[in-house]
């Protein structure tokens, strides 16, 4: 009789965390409120030379940064040989992916040799059909090759840097210039990740941004050869914020880190981004709040991060807009000295376990129920730890002879 009794409360409990109860009204998205100039963002001060009239300006302007600056400029630096967790085959496989980026970064705009069957953009036979054909077309083509997921947005003034930052452009006004705005992501490697901040989770980083970027100049130049003008923003020639288009093309939300939250993979993607003028069918905003509502009370994120960059406290208003805001210039800094680009966040993060049967299950119920929501944050640390163990680097990736 006990047993039964038992087994009808356990239940009765299942049931009841199996209700659908989000509970997260309070927790919406609120898109920014004024647009951001590049110049502003820590990797583009990070290119400031001292002594220089740019580096001279820059600071007069905003004295309240130098300190924290000339400091990370100090350290060894990012993929630096003396950096903390350097390892030469990592290290030097991220360089590769780097230099090559820099390299694509010169086709962002459809630069390049012309060939003889090719012409100009503008002088080129637009073809026009439904732009549902569109955007059925470039989804089923590019995550058939390999993207994460495609998204589909109106262009908005907030999606786009107000000045250019850095490069040949840096100081020019940003103008709007195309419509839509195509999100693309990009999974990183589990395993991979599982070792940050060693040299692995830089070489995944940028493993990905160099993927996500072939993805977005691809179908960049698929759309000219349409006639239609198209312009890739990838790693290091961005003239919008990719997080913030990937919102509005339904993939995700911004979390408590900063990074954009997926519901499978959570910050463990990459994203480029592809702007055009293509009339494309758009994606439904997306509307969950559940996410926010799970990293409101979830902070493992910010109880590991190795800077201390990331708050632990509810969401502050900020610019006008509810939102987390990470503390950029101390994260930055221990890239600096740890010579990667960190993960730690993503690493633990509850949301970037496995895509497998087992974790799209408890995905699925911390959306969808608010007790369990809490219930999950107490279950992944009781499985996986409240300050996961930094795994160590995979034996194939050590290309040091032994002692």
């Amino acid at each position: 009789m006990l047993l039964i009794i038992l087994l009808c409360i356990a239940g009765a409990f299942g049931i009841l965390f199996l209700l659908p109860l989000k509970g997260a009204r309070s927790f919406r998205y609120q898109p920014p409120v004024h647009r951001v100039h590049e110049a502003d963002a820590v990797l583009s001060r990070r290119l400031l030379e001292p002594g220089t009239a740019a580096y001279n300006s820059y600071y007069q302007q905003n004295p309240q940064l130098r300190i924290a600056d000339d400091r990370s400029r100090n350290s060894p630096g990012l993929l630096n040989e003396k950096a903390q967790y350097y390892d030469p085959g990592t290290f030097a496989a991220a360089l590769a992916n780097f230099q090559l980026i820099e390299f694509l970064g010169a086709l962002t705009h459809g630069q390049g040799p012309v060939k003889d069957n090719q012409t100009e953009t503008s002088q080129k036979k637009q073809i026009r059909t439904d732009p549902d054909r569109y955007a059925r077309f470039i989804k089923k083509w590019l995550e058939g090759t390999g993207a994460h997921k495609v998204g589909f947005t109106p262009l908005h003034d907030y999606h786009l840097y107000s000045h250019k930052g850095r490069g040949k452009r840096i100081g020019e006004a940003i103008v709007k210039e195309h419509n839509h705005a195509i999100a693309i992501t990009v999974g990183m490697n589990h395993r991979m990740m599982q070792s940050a901040p060693q040299g692995t989770s830089v070489m995944e980083s940028s493993e990905q941004y160099l993927n996500s970027g072939i993805h977005a100049l691809k179908l960049a130049a698929w759309i000219r050869e349409l006639g239609y003008a198209a312009t890739a923003h990838i790693d290091g020639n961005y003239e919008v914020i990719c997080p913030l288009v990937a919102v509005d093309a339904g993939l995700g939300t911004i979390g408590r880190m900063g990074l954009l939250m997926t519901p499978d993979l959570g910050p463990r993607v990459r994203i480029a981004v592809v702007t055009t003028n293509m009339p494309l069918a758009v994606n439904k905003e997306n509307s969950d709040r559940t996410t926010l509502h799970f990293c409101h009370h979830c902070k493992k994120c910010a109880s590991v991060c190795p800077a201390a960059a990331i708050p632990d406290g509810p969401r502050a208003n900020i610019d006008g807009v509810d939102r987390w805001k990470i503390n950029s210039e101390k994260g930055y800094h221990f890239w600096t000295t740890s010579g990667t680009d960190c993960g730690r966040c993503i690493s633990v993060c509850p949301y970037s376990h496995p895509d497998d049967s087992f974790h799209r299950l408890i995905r699925w119920a911390i959306k969808n129920n608010l007790l369990f929501r809490r219930l999950a944050i107490k279950l992944d640390d009781i499985f996986y730890g409240p300050r996961p163990a930094i795994k160590s680097l995979p034996s194939w990736s050590d290309i040091r002879e032994e002692p």
